[in-house]
């Protein structure tokens, strides 16, 4: 495994209200990066404003983790939207979560989209361009974190965007590069053996690997695991250990982006 910079990053600040999602105090201690729910899938101000102020005391990163507005399904519900609506609620998205930590002194720094807007994205160039269009819009320094191999990455370069590829530690790929849909049950990789494994075997061919083997060359950049899959923190720990271990060490995504 070559010895180089490798981000780590998580989907946090997941919980609304008196709802909880997660071990985000657990999570911040591991990762890089954190991509925080601002509103469309989970998220309210208290709850972003305690991510963050949870992401600052660790040197954690933060980004803006928009999704389609769709609280009840957790943002895996595709959503049709015109391109004008898709832009207003990814900036306002955005300017939440920028404007509830600057009260932490922190500043947004990446994009994710998540659930069903993330995965229209990786397939659909005309959606992410739209998206694209939006970041840029808001702040042409955003980093877009975007599923490597993907039509996201594609339009995140094209609109002049930093973008930085990341795998999934703990899902399964098609041969296709997409993810396996979560209705299947060989959709996730658990265990925490087996979602480093996972990893190492992607990062040292530099490529996506398939469940039937097929293997999409890419660069990669970030690894995700996500905050609200049973046994996230054992299996961000052990690949936090695993990595620096193989020579390996890690950086915030404005770090790798040598912002």
């Amino acid at each position: 495994m070559p010895a180089r910079p490798i981000n780590l990053n998580s989907d946090l600040g997941e919980g609304y209200g008196p709802w909880t999602m997660g071990d985000d105090a657990a999570m911040l201690a591991i990762v890089n990066s954190a991509n925080v729910a601002c509103g469309g899938h989970a998220g309210d101000p208290d709850v972003m404003r305690a991510t963050v102020r949870l992401a600052r005391q660790h040197g954690v990163s933060i980004g803006a983790h928009p999704s389609y507005p769709d609280l009840r399904g957790f943002g895996r519900r595709a959503m049709q939207l015109t391109a004008g609506e898709l832009e207003s609620q990814v900036a306002a998205q955005i300017g939440a979560l920028g404007a509830v930590a600057a009260l932490e002194g922190m500043r947004v720094t990446h994009v994710k989209p998540h659930g069903a807007l993330n995965n229209q994205a990786c397939v659909d160039r005309a959606l992410a361009a739209t998206l694209c269009t939006s970041i840029r819009a808001v702040d042409p320094t955003l980093i877009l974190l975007a599923p490597a191999a993907s039509e996201l990455v594609n339009a995140g370069r094209s609109a002049g965007l930093a973008v930085i590829e990341e795998i999934f530690a703990d899902r399964a790929y098609l041969p296709d590069g997409q993810l396996v849909p979560r209705s299947r049950p060989d959709a996730m990789i658990h265990g925490a053996d087996a979602c480093l494994a996972h990893v190492r075997a992607m990062i040292d061919a530099g490529a996506l690997i398939a469940i039937d083997g097929t293997r999409i060359p890419t660069p990669i950049g970030s690894i995700c695991v996500h905050g609200d899959s049973p046994g996230a923190v054992a299996v961000a720990r052990a690949l936090r250990a695993g990595l620096l271990a193989a020579g390996l060490h890690f950086a915030t995504l404005p770090e790798l982006a040598g912002g």
